[in-house]
């Protein structure tokens, strides 16, 4: 059975750790508002664009432009893995990685982007070549969008890659994150549906085929740089959670190892008692 000593030492230690997740905790919650925030922001200038890039896609009749188009046939699929910088926010990051796994054991051919040090991390132990290893929060966030998209869109254009995968983090709520998998280019056209009612008509200079050859490159850099800011919200929700279950995990292993501590000292306390009577009755006798 533990000494008072060492169920008092491990008490102390429990308690310094407490302090630190619950400073985590704060810090947390504060950055997981403006994370949101900037995500929200962002939201209308992505709808806008995912409808002006269907009207232009709709208006063309034939969209002459390597992101349209299939990749070289027998190239790997190029894999961008987006993941946080750091942990301690539960299963976030080994999620992102097995989702990526998962895609890998599909799909055999990968190369990989990181973007993430935990990211760059883990893919480092796997044999598939890695391209790119960015972290996610050393400098503005568009920069490495743009950064990102630059590099994966002139690999696909080089015929060194046949696809864009992106595997990143979605957020539910602020209590559910789930890593989701999509292919960024080539980009299917959508089957035009009936509409339901007339139509504004727009017009496109210098032409639709010039301004789409334009905007699909800007789709790519955007569709990056949202996956970052909803990769940031989703980490802090999930470290919220994480720091919140340690902080309430550490306060009870407290308070059994308080009830254990008395217990210890009531024995010791009763065995002392225990020799002093018996010594008494001993000089007694």
């Amino acid at each position: 059975m533990p000494s008072v000593r060492d169920l008092r030492d491990r008490i102390r230690s429990l308690r310094n750790t407490q302090q630190i997740t619950k400073a985590m905790k704060q810090v947390a919650a504060a950055k997981i508002r403006r994370a949101e925030m900037a995500q929200k922001q962002a939201r209308p200038y992505a709808d806008a664009m995912s409808e002006m890039l269907r009207d232009l896609i709709a208006s063309v009749g034939s969209v002459d432009h390597p992101f349209m188009r299939s990749g070289r046939a027998g190239a790997p699929r190029g894999l961008v893995v987006l993941t946080a910088d750091k942990g301690l926010a539960g299963a976030f990051n080994a999620n992102v990685l097995r989702a990526a796994n998962v895609f890998q054991r599909e799909n055999p051919e990968v190369v990989y982007y990181a973007v993430g040090f935990k990211a760059r991390n883990a893919l480092r132990r796997m044999p598939q070549e890695t391209l790119l290893a960015l972290g996610l929060s050393d400098g503005p966030k568009i920069d490495k969008a743009r950064e990102v998209a630059a590099r994966v869109g002139d690999d696909f254009i080089a015929g060194k890659i046949s696809e864009i995968v992106l595997v990143s983090s979605r957020l539910i709520t602020r209590m559910s994150q789930r890593p989701q998998t999509r292919t960024l280019v080539p980009i299917v056209a959508e089957k035009s549906q009936a509409s339901s009612g007339p139509r504004a008509l727009v017009e496109f200079a210098p032409s639709p085929e010039a301004v789409l050859s334009r905007l699909l490159p800007k789709y790519l850099e955007f569709t990056l740089f949202s996956a970052m800011l909803e990769t940031d919200a989703a980490f802090f929700a999930a470290q919220l959670v994480a720091m919140t279950n340690a902080t309430d995990n550490a306060g009870k292993l407290i308070d059994e190892l308080t009830i254990a501590m008395n217990k210890a000292r009531q024995a010791a306390i009763t065995k002392e008692m225990l020799e002093i009577v018996g010594g008494a009755e001993a000089l007694v006798s």
